[in-house]
């Protein structure tokens, strides 16, 4: 483990979105700032800065993290993903257009965060019971949706992508 010095920036390499970067980071300096401020990548919101809201989840190896829990200069090395990833050439992935379908954001500052969070359990999960869903939601803070939505965007891509229905995931 190196040696980081609390009063200089330290560089930081890391994949960003499948494209290798290079910044500078003090130690305390937190991944959600980095994003938004150093790397101009403005989708990663910062809501609570406690790690309870889940506005600044991002997929650090793969693995949905709080970006506001987590210090710039931990994902040297490593692979960063962030909402900007999920469109590809400005087309919208299943995920993003079945949340437009079933109004599942309205002022959309968590959205972001909720996004990145199914990526990951979708990848690990992809056959989730309603009640799965539920339970992962349990990490994220929606003002404005009830969540209804939310609900039915993420089990009708599993289902779109596992060619399986609710029912028989109740079932598993």
């Amino acid at each position: 483990m190196k040696r980081l010095d609390a009063g200089r920036s330290h560089p930081v390499t890391f994949r960003l979105n499948g494209r290798e970067r290079t910044g500078h980071a003090e130690p305390r300096l937190l991944l959600s700032d980095f994003l938004r401020h150093d790397m101009g990548l403005t989708g990663t919101h910062v809501g609570c800065e406690h790690g309870v809201c889940g506005a600044c989840t991002v997929l650090i190896d793969g693995h949905a993290c709080r970006a506001c829990l987590t210090l710039a200069v931990q994902v040297d090395g490593r692979d960063v993903e962030t909402v900007e990833n999920l469109a590809e050439d400005g087309v919208l992935n299943d995920l993003q257009q079945a949340f437009r379908r079933h109004h599942a954001l309205q002022c959309g500052f968590c959205t972001a965060g909720i996004l990145m969070s199914c990526t990951d359990f979708l990848a690990r999960n992809p056959r989730p019971r309603e009640a799965d869903v539920r339970d992962m939601l349990t990490g994220h803070l929606c003002r404005c949706t009830g969540y209804t939505g939310i609900v039915r965007a993420i089990v009708e891509v599993a289902e779109q992508r596992s060619g399986s229905t609710t029912e028989e995931n109740e079932h598993v």
